[in-house]
């Protein structure tokens, strides 16, 4: 690959990992600060806070690593530095 194919390569995946953990943010750290107004509202009993911090959390993250996996491998495949090529 060369110096430019690098650079162009490790912008897009450095714009990736932004993006990763700019929702990684948000649905960790910022949307457990509401999880206390969420609690006025019940979901199958429990309040609604509690899913959407432990329960809604886990699963977005679970989400998110397959999507940031997904798009990593669309990236290494268009610079043809995946790992079948």
């Amino acid at each position: 690959m060369a110096s430019l194919g690098k650079d162009s390569y490790w912008l897009h995946t450095t714009r990736l990992m932004g993006i990763v953990l700019t929702i990684w943010f948000v649905m960790g750290i910022f949307l457990h600060f509401f999880a206390a107004d969420l609690n006025e509202t019940t979901f199958l009993g429990f309040p609604l806070g509690y899913f959407v911090a432990a329960k809604g959390s886990i699963i977005g993250f679970a989400v998110l690593i397959f999507w940031y996996c997904q798009r990593q491998d669309n990236i290494d495949r268009a610079f043809g530095v995946s790992e079948d090529s």
